[in-house]
């Protein structure tokens, strides 16, 4: 049994059971791959895997009992290397950061420059993806810290502390006959076309609820990843825009009007989370507390330091 066959095991869980994308992402060939599952297979004399023909298409019981601890093995490994950076150079290093567009481009960059300041030598990487992808990336240990709206509060073997709670707002072009309603409401809104937030981004399941507990069916003409797409086509006039409150920059949104939402809808909280039993740097604890001054490394630890069965 070797390290080499651990991983194959696990990435082959990963990838779906194609032995074509782990051989991809282990640089390595599919024959390599089949030959060592085999070869492990043999060792123990059990099968891990369920076959029709040559295709895998799932665990056995004794590959799902046996996943479990091959994930841990190797979720403690990567542990044992970051503990070695952290006492041999504690100041440099990398810190993955997965989070959304709106975090990069309005809630981080103040967090960011801090950080820099006081950690120059630590190579941050900055991954924009979307709130699936960001818990698949802190589950798979590809990502320190997880930052955004949706997804992460309620996964299993994550740890998740408030970041800061938001609403949306209205945005539409100078002289938009919304600028001149009194009370704006709902039904004033839904009168015209809507550009939003594309579904699983940005709170825009709390925008969904707040049309249909009032009964309408708003005419949603465009959906985007990102504010920055949005407010373009809101200025060439495709509808009316409906963007998180930190997104709106008065001194480079002139083009635009904000029309307070807070009533309207509900309010959204934006989390950040690492995995459970994920050493962390030192330098990640203090980006943390950089982000919410309440979250130090004692708290963090407290909450992540906990047996666990690994995610499959």
């Amino acid at each position: 049994m070797n390290f080499q066959q651990l991983r194959i095991i696990s990435e082959t869980v990963r990838q779906n059971f194609n032995l074509t994308e782990v051989a991809n992402k282990l640089f390595t060939s599919q024959s390599g791959v089949s030959k060592h599952i085999k070869d492990l297979e043999d060792e123990l004399n059990i099968e891990l895997f369920v076959r029709r023909g040559k295709r895998l298409t799932g665990l056995t019981e004794p590959g799902k009992a046996l996943i479990k601890i091959v994930e841990r093995i190797l979720l403690d490994t990567r542990n044992i290397k970051r503990l070695a950076e952290q006492f041999s150079c504690h100041d440099t290093g990398q810190l993955i950061i997965a989070t959304t567009h709106t975090q990069a481009q309005y809630a981080l960059p103040a967090v960011i420059t801090q950080f820099k300041q006081a950690f120059p030598k630590v190579h941050l990487v900055l991954h924009q993806s979307s709130p699936g992808e960001i818990v698949s990336m802190l589950l798979g240990d590809q990502a320190d810290i997880g930052i955004a709206t949706e997804a992460l509060k309620d996964t299993k073997y994550l740890v998740s502390f408030p970041y800061y709670s938001w609403h949306h707002i209205i945005i539409v072009p100078t002289g938009h006959p919304l600028c001149s309603v009194p009370g704006l409401t709902l039904e004033a809104i839904a009168e015209f076309p809507i550009v939003t937030y594309h579904e699983g981004f940005t709170g825009r399941s709390r925008i969904d609820q707040a049309f249909i507990r009032a009964g309408l069916t708003p005419d949603i003409a465009m959906s985007a990843l990102d504010a920055d797409v949005i407010k373009t086509y809101v200025n060439l006039g495709l509808g009316v825009g409906i963007i998180a409150s930190v997104a709106f920059i008065p001194e480079k949104d002139t083009h635009l009007v904000r029309l307070n939402g807070a009533d309207l809808f509900e309010q959204n909280t934006t989390y950040i989370s690492v995995r459970q039993n994920h050493y962390l740097r030192s330098y990640a604890y203090r980006f943390m507390e950089l982000c919410v001054p309440t979250i130090n490394e004692a708290v963090v630890r407290m909450n992540v330091e906990q047996e666990m069965d690994p995610p499959l």
